[in-house]
Parts: structure tokens; sequence; C-alpha cells
């Protein structure tokens, strides 16, 4: 996903100089899931039946506004079938569950040569907070608690993708 970039002039009595600021986004890919489990060590440690499998990318612009938008977003996506075999109930409506992995790859950049960078990503001590107010947020708005990774693991995600039906949101657009 591209970068928002909003120029900015600051002028003093004097003279006036023009910054480019960048402005980056929390990046979420949403996968609807027959089920899905993140392994640890060989041994699954989380595991979820119907639902979402959310794959969470935090930057530092990230607030908590941002985290109630795509919550909100998240568990009243219509995004499963109804009766009718057309997408219109959410993970709500199903009682579906969610799997949380914060996945902090989803900030990469190749802009230049084939080795990928993360600088955009935010460190733990940022990103710690806010995923667990994710976690907090989703579990409020889906009514039951959220599944989750561990963070920093080293993990191994398993899923069957239902549909297979993914979705990317990313909370500065708003799309």
């Amino acid at each position: 996903m591209a970068e928002l970039n909003s120029n900015v002039d600051i002028c003093s009595k004097n003279s006036c100089n023009s910054f480019t600021i960048r402005v980056i986004k929390m990046k979420t890919v949403i996968q609807r899931v027959s089920r899905a489990n993140v392994q640890i060590d060989k041994k699954t440690t989380r595991e979820i039946g119907t639902g979402l499998l959310v794959l969470l990318g935090i930057e530092d612009a990230d607030t908590v506004e941002d985290i109630q938008w795509l919550s909100n977003k998240i568990v009243n996506l219509r995004i499963f079938n109804d009766e009718n075999a057309v997408m219109n109930k959410s993970v709500l409506d199903i009682n579906g569950d969610i799997l949380l992995i914060r996945k902090f790859t989803l900030h990469d950049s190749t802009k230049k040569g084939n080795r990928t960078s993360y600088i955009k990503a935010s460190n733990p001590e940022f990103a710690i907070p806010i995923y667990e107010k994710m976690i907090d947020q989703l579990g409020t708005d889906l009514g039951k608690v959220v599944q989750t990774g561990i963070f920093g693991a080293d993990m191994k995600v398993e899923l069957i993708n239902d549909g297979p039906v993914t979705i990317v949101i990313d909370t500065k657009n708003k799309e």
C-alpha cells in the first residue's frame, strides 16, 4: 500500500520552508476461515473454528481511534454467506471467532534492492500496548475472547481460507 504524502509549509517572519509529511497507516489483512490455528514450538497454542484470521501491522502513527474504527469494521464486515449464498453476514451474525496475529512484515518496503526493510513497523515498546488494546477492543466488540498469537514469537499459522475471501483494510484511508 502506498503512503499518503502531504506538503506542509512552515513560515517564520523571514522565510518559508516546505516539508513533506508521510502519514503511514495500520494495515490489516483479514481472511475468512473455516478454521485456523497458531503453533509455537511445534505445539498448537490457539485455535479457532469458523471466523476470521486477522493479521495486524502496527505503526507509530496508530491511535486509539484507529483501533476502535478498525475493530468495529472487522466485527461488522458482511463477508459470510447468508441462506441465499450471498455475503451478507458478519462474524458477529454467525457467532464466529477471531484469531489476531501481530504481523510487522505488513509494513515492509521493497523500494530499494531485494532485501525488505521493516523500518516503518513499530518497535515493541509502542506496538505491544497497541496490540493489547486491539485485543481488548475486538473482544468487547465481538462479545467473546479473541484468540491471539504470542507477540514476537516465531509462529506457524495454519488456516483453511474459506471462499477464499481475503480483505485488506487500512485505517488512514478508512477503506
